[in-house]
Parts: structure tokens; C-alpha cells; sequence
């Protein structure tokens, strides 16, 4: 029998991710270069404002002890917070001020590798007879060149930058060893039995203190194929020596070994709320089984296809796409945990991708609003646990064209315009399609640092002090403090945000566990589904994407009345039955009769 719409604590949720330094510095705070800082405490004073959106769990991104190579995602030490963030005792009473609201904290693991500088790695590479120099992977160079020079051991190129290797050389051994993120970034054996335990003992940490799961980073990249083959030429050799990899470490041959023993050893023994990052795997039974309900591996994944949609090998590149794709792909996953007894996470937005407003619609200033809320509609109708990304609630947007790529500080934004400036630097066409790319994906759009009110630096740090990176430039207008006191004639994004996820709860027979039926699926603009409750309550969800009015058939006998639209603060006065006009970018919810 299928589980689906057995109720869970974890599926009902509402999960609002944090990016800790750009979240909220509390007074006087400041990182080691003087700048303004997100901190824990920060986090703490605004449960209040997360609880009145309607979250349930805080999701912080890694604020371990770290070098910040790769802004905490190379972490030094697993059990102790670093001091730019604040101290265990903060996420202690975190973790306390959360139950208080009947909120819960989630960490983030980040385990398929570690910082350069954790103690593991300090001693796994200060000699070849270390007890931990099997923690990390080495390799011996392939082969050295006519001036000596030794040569990676095989061609995989570096995800975050892929001008260069996935391997880095240590002078001192004279071995290799795998970093398939940066350098600073060294990837551990999980071949190694002591390493798995350690990992192990690191989860219970944190569990035991009173945090209510983990997100899991690259989860699926922890298992690699042992022989280390070459890299398959998909990028152009002329000007790409190395070649993605990910074939050969995504969804490796012992991944599933190493999951099992994960749910075991740890995750059976508490009742936690997990969900991996899984990029680079899109088959339905391979998903399955890690998010089966009978999987004993994790509650959910994060399916990267929607997000993956304008990306062709790799990221910072682009690719086109349209509404009918995107229409596929959520229905598609939609329908596949459903009929086959898994679960979804619901999300448009994280710390990795661009603003979803400038992604999915128009962020004009004429369409912006319109288009946030579109997209709070689809998210906040879909079966699965939903995540809110900090800004999204608001609706922020990508930094404009005009911002110089100095701008922005996400390590693999600079390797690629470092690229782009070597390789296209006699191609001004060329370095202009680069600015493009990095307009329209960079990491660091996600990153900007929250709009909290028209006060100095939009209220995120002190106002004698300079924000670690530029906040956008329209905080002034666009921030969480005038959208939650908004009073008009149609809600704020903000309020259409509280108000969706209140129905969603209120209803989640019907938009948490209850049946999904894509309608008119050839419309070429308007995205239509049906979302039924095992009762038999049924909601018609119809979304315009585009930015012309839309005539479209409502394929039910008649809408019994329009909850909501985006256009409106309260019901919505629209055709009930036969031809419904949709405005620009228009969303509407209605209630199906019978």
C-alpha cells in the first residue's frame, strides 16, 4: 500500500533556508575584514518574522568553523561554529528560542569533502604513512611532461571552476589528491570505513543537541568509480583541457551501500528530517531509491530539472527553454513520487541558483510583483515539503547588467570570468555573452544581502559599517518591512506568500498529499493542474506564463469560485466556467464544483 498521504511532521512543513551571512548581523558585528556579517544571534532575533510567514523549520546554510573558501561549504572543524558566525552556545539557544515557537533548526552536512585546513587533512597529507592518509583520496601523477612537470591522473575538470583539475598536486608527497570542488575543498574516501564512522559521530553531535535533521551537500558525489577512468570530450579541447567528470562520481557504485549504512547507524535512531542535494541524476528509479518510502535512505532529494532548465553541461553556461518544458518537468515529478511512493521537495530557489523572478517571469518593475507571486502560487499548490529561499517571500531579483563583476564574490563567478577574460579576451562579443551569463547565473544573486527595511543598509548590519557584499540597489522600496505592513488593493508578495502557505496548511489534504492531473497540457503559456484530495476536494490552479493576456478553456464543469488571484487581495472575479482570461503573468486558484 501506498504511504504518500500519510500524514508526516516533516512533510507538512514549511522550510525557509537561510544563507547565514547575508541573513542578519546582530549589532556590532563585524567579520575579521571589518564588514558586516550575518550571525547566529542574528537568526535568532527573526524567528518572529519567520514564524508570522508561516515557517516551521529554519534550514541555516554551513556555519561550521571555516576558512570560508567556499563561503562554510569547506569546513575545519564539524562540532564547533565559526567565531564570524558566533559560538556553539548561540545554536544552543538557536535551538531553544526555536521550540519556543514551535520551530526547529536544520544544519546543514556537508561530508563528501572537508576544508584543506581540517585537522583530518593536515594529517592525512603530512606523509604517506599517516593513519589518515587514506581519508582523502591520492593518486600518483599520470605522467610528467618533458620539463618534469607532473600531470593530473586523469582529465575530470573542476565543478567550480573547469578551466581547471579536479586534482591538486602536493609538492610535498608528490601525490595528488581529488578536490572536485576548489583545492581548498579535498574530497574524503568514504571507501574508508573509519571515515564513514566519523561522519557518523559528527551527525549524532548535532542531533543529540536538539537539531531536527540535515541537508545533505552533494550527498550523491560521496561514492566514486574506483579506476578513475578519462572524462568523455564534451567541452571544446581546443580551449578546455579538462572535461566534467561527473559520470564517474555522481550516484557512484557504493552510494547506496553508503546511504543504508547512514540510516542505520544514525538516522533510524531519531526522528529526523533529511533531504540531499542530489544534482547530475534524473532517473525515476535511481531517485527511488533513496526517497522510497521503503528506501531506508532519506525523506526527499532535491530534483535539480527545473532548476537545471536553461543549463546545457555545465552551469555557467545557457540554454533555451519555454513554458511547455517547464511544465513537464514539474508535472513529471509530480505524478512519479505519487505513483510510485516517494516524496518531493518543492522548490524554485537556493544559495546555488539565481533569483527564481528573474529566472521563471519578468522582473521589470512592472512585472515583478505579479511574477513572485505566479510563482508562490505554483510552489505553494505542489505536493512535497516546499522551501522558501530568504529574499524569495519578497520577490528580490538578480543584480542588474550594470554591476561590474567585481561586484560579486562567489569564488566560482570569478574562476569563470577569470576564464572568460584568458580565453575570449581578444572576443569582445564573447567576453560580452560572459557578462551575460553571469548576469543571469551567478551564484551570488542568491547571496545579496537581505532587504529588511528602507534604514541604512537595508537593516541587515549596523549603518556605520559596510555590508561583507553589496546589497540591491532598490532596498529601499523592495524590502520585508514594507511588504508586511503593505496596505492596498492587492497584497504584497510578501503577504501573498503568508497567505498561501496559511491555505496550504489549512488544506493540505489537497496541496501537501493529494492527487495531481496536469490539464491542457499543449497550451504553449498557460500551466494548468488539478490537485484532488483523497475525499475527492478539488482545486484548479491556472498559471500565465508569459507576459501577454492568455484565453484558456477551463476543462472542469464549472469553478465553484476563484480563491485567490494574483491580481487581487481577496477573491478574484473571474469566468467560472468555458473561456477564462488570464492577464499578464496572472496565477488564479479556484475551487472545482462536485
Amino acid at each position: 500500500m501506498s504511504t504518500y498521504n500519510t500524514p508526516k511532521w516533516w512533510k507538512e512543513s514549511v522550510i525557509y533556508q537561510i544563507y547565514p551571512s547575508s541573513f542578519q548581523a546582530h549589532p556590532g558585528a563585524k567579520n575579521e575584514q571589518g564588514v558586516g556579517w550575518g550571525t547566529v544571534k542574528g537568526i535568532t532575533s527573526r524567528l518572529d518574522y519567520l514564524k508570522s510567514l508561516g515557517v516551521d523549520i529554519v534550514w541555516t546554510s554551513p556555519i561550521y568553523k571555516s576558512p570560508q573558501a567556499d563561503m562554510g561549504y569547506d569546513i575545519a572543524d564539524y562540532k564547533d561554529i565559526d567565531p564570524i558566525y558566533g559560538s556553539v552556545a548561540d545554536v544552543d539557544e538557536l535551538i531553544a528560542e526555536c521550540k519556543k515557537r514551535d520551530m526547529r533548526l536544520m544544519m546543514d552536512l556537508v561530508v563528501n569533502h572537508t576544508s584543506n585546513m581540517h585537522q583530518w587533512f593536515l594529517d592525512s597529507r603530512s606523509s604517506k604513512s599517516n593513519p589518515k592518509r587514506d581519508w582523502y583520496i591520492w593518486k600518483d601523477p599520470k605522467s610528467r611532461n618533458e620539463a618534469g612537470t607532473p600531470e593530473p591522473p586523469n582529465n575530470w575538470a573542476q565543478i567550480l571552476g573547469e578551466a581547471n583539475s579536479a586534482w591538486t598536486y602536493d609538492t610535498e608527497t608528490g601525490q595528488y589528491y581529488l578536490s572536485v570542488f576548489t583545492p581548498d575543498q579535498p574530497d574524503l574516501n568514504w571507501e574508508n570505513p573509519e571515515v564513514r564512522e566519523a561522519v557518523w559521530d559528527v551527525m549524532s553531535f548535532w542531533l543529540d543537541k536538539g537539531v531536527a535533521g540535515f541537508r545533505m551537500d552533494v550527498i550523491n558525489m560521496i561514492s566514486k568509480v574506483p579506476t578513475y577512468p578519462e572524462a568523455p570530450i564534451v567541452l571544446d579541447p581546443a580551449t578546455h583541457k579538462y572535461q566534467p567528470g561527473t559520470q564517474f562520481f555522481v550516484n557512484g557504485p557504493k552510494m547506496h551501500d553508503y546511504m543504508h549504512e547512514m540510516y542505520e547507524k544514525v538516522l533510524s535512531k531519531y526522528d529526523t528530517i533529511t533531504v540531499g542535494e542530489m544534482p547530475g541524476v534524473d532517473s525515476e528509479d535511481e531517485i527511488l531509491r533513496t526517497v522510497g518510502a521503503n528506501a531506508k535512505e532519506l525523506n526527499m532529494i532535491f530534483i535539480f530539472a527545473l532548476v537545471d532548465i536553461d543549463k546545457p553541461n555545465v552551469r555557467m553556461a545557457l540554454k533555451d527553454w519555454d513554458v511547455k518544458e517547464l511544465k513537464s518537468i514539474v508535472s513529471r515529478w509530480q505524478n512519479v513520487m505519487i505513483e510510485r511512493d516517494g516524496w518531493n521537495s518543492v522548490f524554485i530557489e537556493n544559495h546555488d541558483n539565481p533569483r527564481s523572478v528573474s529566472r521563471y517571469t519578468d522582473d521589470s518593475d512592472e512585472w515583478r510583483d505579479k511574477g513572485a507571486k505566479l510563482l508562490s502560487l505554483m510552489q505553494t499548490t505542489l505536493g512535497g515539503t516546499i522551501f522558501v529561499y530568504q529574499g524569495e517571500e519578497i520577490g528580490i531579483k538578480n543584480a542588474p547588467m550594470e554591476w561590474d563583476p567585481r561586484e560579486y564574490k562567489d569564488i566560482e563567478t570569478i574562476n569563470y570570468w577569470n576564464k572568460c577574460q584568458t580565453i575570449y579576451k581578444d572576443d569582445p562579443e564573447k567576453l560580452k555573452l560572459g557578462r551575460k551569463i553571469i548576469q543571469m547565473k551567478a551564484r551570488d544573486h542568491a547571496r545579496t544581502p537581505m532587504q529588511w527595511s528602507s534604514a541604512p543598509n537595508a537593516g541587515f548590519c549596523d549603518a556605520d559599517t559596510k555590508p561583507w557584499m553589496r546589497i540591491m540597489d532598490d532596498w529601499k522600496t523592495v524590502n520585508a518591512e514594507a511588504q508586511v505592513k503593505y496596505e492596498g488593493d492587492e497584497l504584497s508578495t510578501w503577504q501573498f506568500w503568508q497567505r498561501g502557505l496559511k491555505d496550504r496548511k489549512e488544506h493540505a489534504d489537497v496541496f501537501v498529499y493529494g492527487g495531481f492531473e496536469e490539464v491542457n497540457k499543449d497550451d504553449e503559456n498557460v500551466f494548468g493542474y488539478v490537485r484532488t484530495s483523497k475525499e475527492g476536494e478539488k482545486w484548479l490552479v491556472v498559471l500565465n506564463f508569459s507576459g501577454k493576456e492568455q484565453k484558456w478553456m477551463i476543462p472542469t464543469k464549472e469553478v465553484e469560485f476563484w480563491a485567490c488571484s494574483n491580481y487581487t487581495k481577496g477573491r478574484a472575479d473571474k469566468a467560472k466556467s468555458g473561456e477564462l482570461v488570464l492577464k499578464p503573468w496572472e496565477g488564479a486558484l479556484g475551487k472545482v464544483s462536485g
